[in-house]
């Protein structure tokens, strides 16, 4: 378990302050608790019903969705809802940012998987400077160089998709009582 150094009290491994170990974390050798078995079938089943439900709205459009980068979001959004990565500003932004970095790189430099690594990179790098880290939105750069998508499609569509995300989340939440409330900030 990772845990956060109080600004009052550096971590130490040693009692007594120590300046040097100041704002670090401190790694106590421990894995998080295991969800209870309700807890564990509550975020599946959220997360699946989301995904589902995107499918669904691309098969109606004729237009398909974008999965992997989705699934990963719906994956931090269901399962770590405290987390910065799974977050609203972070989820919605990091994939515009991907998108938007992606259709970029696709422009310069066109489809390959050279141009997706560097989409990927650029996008890390700009989500990490936007306070909006999410590395699903880097797969969403990859996928964007890699199958040029029309982009009048794909960003409402990847807009819409993140937005629904990010309120099933808040929905589920809220459904059972001992769920972790989400999000821990808007923006």
């Amino acid at each position: 378990m990772i845990t956060e150094a109080s600004p009052r009290t550096p971590p130490s491994p040693v009692p007594g302050p120590t300046p040097e170990g100041a704002g670090r974390r401190r790694v106590t050798g421990r894995a998080p608790a295991p969800p209870t078995p309700v807890a564990a079938f509550h975020s599946v089943s959220a997360a699946t019903a989301v995904l589902l439900g995107l499918v669904a709205i691309g098969a109606m459009l004729h237009e398909p969705v974008l999965i992997p980068p989705l699934a990963a979001s719906a994956a931090l959004v269901h399962s770590a809802p405290a987390l910065p990565l799974a977050q609203p500003r972070s989820v919605i932004v990091g994939h515009l940012v991907g998108c938007a970095l992606g259709y970029a790189v696709l422009a310069a430099a066109g489809s390959s998987a050279w141009a997706a690594a560097a989409a990927a990179g650029l996008t890390l790098a700009v989500n990490m400077a936007a306070r909006t880290p999410h590395s699903p939105g880097v797969a969403t750069a990859v996928v964007v160089v890699l199958q040029s998508p029309a982009a009048d499609r794909f960003v409402p569509l990847l807009f819409g998709s993140t937005v629904l995300l990010v309120l099933t989340g808040y929905a589920a939440s809220r459904i059972r009582r001992k769920a972790p409330r989400y999000p821990a900030y808007w923006w």
